[in-house]
């Protein structure tokens, strides 16, 4: 291979003409633009004026098999990112896929099972958040204990506003069979993934969801997910699409400190000079007073730090786009490697599981029974073909 990765996208919407963008501007660093491919010719049109010396190509597969790329990017709808991405690495193209990862478990397993019998290949997940030094800073801090066992998170992400005009501009979207979901699988991946991987992967969730609170939308757009952690560890979750002033709030709360991150900019590190059962043991009822009336200054008791990092528009992406380069050229390790989109894919299938069952559900569900229900709800629209089982 040469000294640059020669990208392929798959998809030329949104986030494929961003991308393509970037990496024409020179933004990210071992890579170069191999070849476009999309299926609507309007879309192929405006990328053959806007990259006019990049092959185009009307079907990824013809895309794949032209020599023109050794990796791809999958910005499609999400039920296509396991079976493009299984199409390229049989063919011994490097896969980067486009959060979600899939729409179900089942089909995500059969691209990870594909991918590790691929070692020689490089397979990552856009999950560009993990890029985002703060949260990369906070991941460092609960893992080095600094703010003690985790007891509660919360994490209320409502700043995903969208009008009805944006849901009726495609045919697909907000739809069970197009596109699977809908803030679950849309809008709230990233939280989703960045929330077990700094907090650790549930146990089991029970879920309250309204589909079509606020919007003419067969999917969910008001979500509310009470999950169990184990050992006394709990965690809430809660996003919409209809809040027109967001929210973007954060809390992480330790036995020994406490982490409150707002619109994922700025965090506040609350550390403990003890852990929290030994300050309250050690206080007599003379301090008790004086505490509680304000005679007593609480910051004796703990430190607090501020954390903020400047980010350039479009930097996170770059990051993972670059890191990905890097790890098809050098073997640098991935920031989001593929197999991890399984796990956001099955806490999103778990929630939806909840809510149509009534029950709580552990994250060892029956991948059939979601399945069926699921494609009871794609008949129920008739507007696509039920999914195949896998099997």
């Amino acid at each position: 291979m040469s000294s640059t990765v020669r990208i392929g996208i798959a998809g030329f919407g949104t986030q494929g003409s961003m991308y393509a963008k970037f990496v024409a501007e020179g933004r990210v660093e071992g890579m170069t633009l191999g070849a476009i491919a999309d299926v609507d010719p309007a879309r192929r049109a405006v990328a053959g004026t806007d990259f006019s010396d990049v092959p185009l190509h009307e079907d990824v597969i013809d895309m794949l098999d032209s020599g023109d790329v050794d990796a791809i990017v999958t910005t499609v709808p999400h039920y296509l990112h396991p079976e493009l991405a299984i199409a390229a690495m049989e063919r011994g193209v490097h896969v980067l896929v486009e959060k979600p990862a899939g729409v179900y478990g089942r089909q995500v397993e059969q691209m990870n099972a594909v991918a590790a019998a691929h070692p020689e290949l490089q397979f990552g997940v856009m999950f560009n958040q993990r890029n985002n030094p703060l949260y990369r800073r906070l991941k460092e801090i609960v893992e080095a204990g600094e703010i003690g066992r985790i007891i509660r998170s919360n994490w209320i992400i409502t700043t995903w506003w969208r009008p009805q005009g944006y849901y009726d501009q495609s045919a697909w979207r907000a739809t069970w069979g197009g596109e699977g979901g809908g803030v679950l699988v849309n809008q709230a991946p990233h939280q989703l993934d960045l929330w077990q991987w700094i907090c650790g992967v549930p146990l089991s969730v029970f879920a309250k969801v309204s589909y079509g609170l606020q919007r003419d939308i067969a999917v969910e757009d008001e979500v509310t997910v009470l999950a169990d952690f184990g050992g006394g560890s709990t965690g809430v979750f809660v996003t919409a699409t209809h809040d027109l002033v967001g929210t973007d709030r954060l809390e992480i709360q330790g036995d020994a400190g406490k982490i409150v991150v707002e619109g994922s900019k700025v965090a506040t590190v609350t550390r403990l000079r003890e852990p929290e059962r030994d300050l309250s043991a050690g206080l007599g009822m003379d301090q008790v007073r004086q505490l509680f009336r304000g005679q007593l200054d609480s910051t004796q008791f703990h430190t607090q730090e501020t954390i903020e990092f400047a980010s350039q528009w479009g930097e996170q992406h770059v990051g993972v786009l670059a890191n990905f380069a890097a790890a098809v050229l050098h073997g640098e390790p991935l920031l989001a490697p593929g197999a991890d989109g399984l796990l956001g894919v099955r806490l999103a299938n778990a929630v939806h599981l909840s809510s149509w069952t009534g029950q709580e559900v552990g994250l060892d569900f029956d991948d059939d029974l979601f399945l069926k229900l699921l494609n009871e709800r794609i008949t129920e629209e008739g507007l696509f073909p039920a999914r195949d089982t896998g099997r």
